[in-house]
């Protein structure tokens, strides 16, 4: 399975927005594509994605920006990848349904249906506040590092 550049994006700017979560502060698309060196536009359209996913909440005016729709403990990997990801939840496609359909039944139920399973409880597992710890304990250990 591979995650497109759009669902790392996304994964990245939402972590970056619950960053500022605590201060309850709209973050604009510009300071995160800046700091995340994401084009603008880019992030934008991803941006309308994850708002429409119910991930982030937008407010207009001058002192506008995004939010988390919810704390950050609540929203999952999946939740993030599956508005941005288009083939993430897709069934596996029939390629000998016809033609053998017990070889298709086997292959759906013995290998892609365990599959979808495993990859859905992985990512749902995982929240952005999970990310977030991980990602400050990396800085703490970063700061302290020491060349010679």
């Amino acid at each position: 399975m591979r995650i497109s550049a759009k669902g790392r994006y996304a994964l990245a700017a939402v972590m970056e927005i619950a960053r500022s979560a605590s201060k309850n502060e709209n973050i604009s698309t510009v300071s995160i594509a800046n700091r995340l060196e994401i084009s603008k536009i880019y992030l934008e359209q991803v941006f309308a994605q994850l708002k429409k996913g119910s991930v982030l909440v937008s407010e207009k005016g001058s002192r506008g920006g995004y939010q988390l729709a919810r704390p950050p403990k609540n929203i999952t990997v999946w939740d993030v990848l599956t508005v941005v990801e288009n083939a993430l939840t897709d069934p596996a496609g029939g390629s000998v349904e016809k033609s053998a359909p017990e070889i298709a039944a086997a292959m759906r139920t013995l290998v892609f249906d365990v599959l979808d399973k495993s990859i859905r409880d992985a990512m749902t597992r995982v929240n952005v506040q999970d990310m977030l710890d991980f990602a400050e304990a990396q800085r703490g250990e970063q700061a302290f590092m020491y060349y010679l």
